[in-house]
């Protein structure tokens, strides 16, 4: 049983020196892009599906405490979304249905689309003014991706090389550690500060 734990720690290294990789391969102009579209951004909706939505959640939770008025695709009190509003797509895949219908309603709206994903030759990849490729280091997402949904939804997953960070966990925590970076960065731009954050913490709980 003592051995099964001692792999923790080499899986948290191998997942580290995927987030060193994938550091050293980003796109600068992408990643300038989507930066400066935040800057400009009034309004900005954050949309992703399964665990992807949770770190579209977490971005606009971080986007709330920096003072942007900001919203999640699908709760019962996000507003209407008006021409030149940005949205945030968080998809690996960039092919999962119900986002790519999100994303060709928003385009149809007039509103501006930054796609962070693993599949910058996607159907989601050509809605989006911006795209921020994250790479795709465990392969996962090679292959048929017509098909994403159904092989989700029934479990039919294509094999991993990379066992230690299984489906689409790599996505999801570069996702996460770009995500987090972005707010540090805009917290520099904004100065902004823990406390001023801290201030915009909610106070109910």
């Amino acid at each position: 049983m003592a051995e099964e734990f001692s792999d923790i720690p080499l899986f948290m290294e191998q997942m580290a020196e995927s987030i060193r990789k994938t550091t050293a391969r980003l796109d600068r102009e992408q990643i300038s892009a989507f930066f400066q579209r935040m800057l400009a951004a009034e309004r900005v909706y954050v949309a992703g599906a399964g665990r992807s939505g949770l770190i579209a959640r977490a971005f606009a939770m971080r986007l709330l405490h920096l003072g942007f008025e900001v919203y999640v695709v699908g709760e019962t009190v996000t507003p209407a979304l008006k021409p030149g509003d940005t949205l945030v797509v968080f998809s690996g895949s960039g092919e999962t249905h119900s986002m790519a219908t999100i994303c060709s309603t928003v385009k149809g709206l007039g509103g501006f689309i930054c796609l962070i994903t693993a599949s910058p030759d996607s159907t989601m990849s050509r809605i989006a003014d911006c795209v921020l490729n994250l790479g795709d280091l465990t392969g996962y997402y090679r292959g048929d991706a017509s098909s994403f949904d159904v092989r989700q939804m029934t479990g039919q997953y294509r094999s991993v090389a990379a066992a230690f960070a299984p489906l689409g966990t790599m996505f999801e925590t570069l996702a996460l550690v770009f995500s987090d970076a972005v707010i540090s960065a805009l917290m520099e731009a904004k100065k902004e500060g823990a406390l001023e954050l801290k201030g915009r913490l909610t106070n109910m709980e």
